[in-house]
């Protein structure tokens, strides 16, 4: 085994580990593309797991920069000692990924070690295009894409995922004293924050609760239409993504409030199943 080729082996063994919904789509391209798409996802993983795992913020920001800096020498084709690195530097020299897309992923998970909350949804959107958005440009010039329509394409998928994440997390991230939902949004529909901090729920958590749904929705829409704008690989990927994410999306949906006490996931294996159809019939947002 070449040594590039150990480094990707070493991020397709983070995804096995990882247990992740995107493993199985992963599957489904043809192998450089798969190997491409495992690098971008383990780059993803290693960025969210410094903060994730910080117990020291001082030093998680140390160590995120540290990153970042070997990110950086890694895109210029410098040598680093990070077998990911070295892999997603290879995945975005191979495929032209931007790299301002990779350095938005950072940008995104650095806000987390500073902040506990958006004051308006503007604030959040931004978070969301950093961490998710960027994931979703990085991953179509990986796939390929037909015209320059499926950028704003992308960004909506990349919305439309991390906002269902946000809903379905909002139990776990209050025990990590954050809360994503914006304060402005909170406000105008009269709740009280101390009450979704405690796990609470009343008629001004359900109404933002249903505000947030609209708002996922019609990120889905807008998704939607990436459809038509990828190559075949990319196509038959981001199906798979797309049912995925839709099938969490309708779990959320349909436990309303209740996402504020508990962590919303479908069976295993209506998620395979919502997969499998989504290949064949396309996105149903």
């Amino acid at each position: 085994m070449t040594p590039l080729a150990a480094d990707h082996a070493a991020c397709a063994e983070m995804l096995r580990r990882a247990g992740s919904s995107f493993a199985l789509p992963i599957r489904l391209l043809p192998p450089e593309k798969r190997r491409g798409t495992t690098a971008l996802y383990a780059f993803c993983r290693r960025a969210d797991d410094i903060v994730d795992d910080a117990h020291d913020l001082r030093a998680a920001a140390a160590e995120l920069d540290l990153f970042e800096h070997r990110l950086r020498a890694a895109l210029r084709g410098d040598a680093v000692d990070d077998a990911v690195l070295r892999a997603v530097g290879d995945t975005a020299r191979r495929f032209g990924v931007p790299e301002a897309s990779l350095l938005d992923v950072v940008a995104g998970v650095r806000m987390d070690l500073h902040r506990r909350g958006f004051e308006t949804f503007a604030d959040l959107e931004e978070y969301c295009r950093r961490v998710a958005s960027a994931v979703g440009i990085a991953a179509i010039h990986i796939w390929g894409f037909l015209s320059a329509e499926a950028l704003p394409a992308a960004h909506a998928c990349g919305l439309a995922f991390q906002l269902t994440n946000i809903l379905r997390d909002i139990s776990e991230d209050r025990a990590r004293g954050r809360l994503y939902l914006a304060h402005e949004d909170l406000v105008a529909c009269g709740c009280d924050p101390a009450r979704l901090n405690a796990g609470q729920t009343c008629p001004e958590v359900a109404r933002v609760v249903q505000l947030y749904v609209e708002r996922t929705a019609a990120r889905f829409r807008a998704a939607a239409q990436l459809d038509r704008l990828l190559s075949t690989d990319g196509r038959i990927v981001f199906r798979a993504m797309f049912a995925a994410y839709g099938a969490l999306f309708a779990a959320v949906r349909r436990a309303g409030d209740s996402v504020v006490t508990r962590r919303v996931r479908p069976a295993r294996a209506t998620l395979l199943a919502k997969t499998i159809a989504g290949v064949f019939l396309g996105p149903r947002p």
